[in-house]
């Protein structure tokens, strides 16, 4: 999931571990059966996804042509199952190995230089711009 934001941050035990202006902030979920091809795919199409308005006040500018920061934050719920019940399940979602593996490939890929904790529990700010906020999705298919 990302949004747009004019700022972001993370703090972890009350101390802030990231912070960025105005960007991209990246909610990264892994699901059971993701690869790294995935991870490759998903990191090259939030830094391109056209977002930021151009000289037109269209959105047909990506993070590259602002020249925007990115604040990727691991976020396992993304992966829980809603669908039935008053509880989510998250039997669907990757060991937290293979979690942190695919999460640490998508900061190499996406060139990311601001990054929630893996593992922690993290308190994150923001301000979203617009608001605009997208779900991006890489079926296996799609990461070849």
């Amino acid at each position: 999931m990302i949004q747009r934001v004019t700022r972001a941050a993370v703090h972890v035990e009350g101390a802030q571990i990231a912070a960025i202006g105005p960007g991209i902030l990246a909610l990264v979920g892994v699901e059971r059966g993701d690869s790294e091809a995935q991870a490759a795919r998903l990191a090259q199409r939030v830094v391109s996804y056209r977002i930021f308005a151009d000289a037109a006040g269209k959105m047909n500018r990506s993070l590259q042509d602002v020249a925007g920061e990115l604040l990727a934050v691991p976020q396992f719920t993304l992966a829980a199952e809603t669908g039935s019940g008053a509880r989510p399940s998250f039997s669907s979602g990757a060991s937290p190995e293979q979690g942190m593996q695919l999460f640490e490939r998508f900061l190499y890929f996406s060139k990311a230089r601001a990054s929630g904790r893996f593992g922690a529990h993290m308190q994150v700010s923001l301000v979203n711009d617009g608001p605009v906020t997208f779900w991006l999705r890489v079926p296996p298919q799609a990461a070849s």
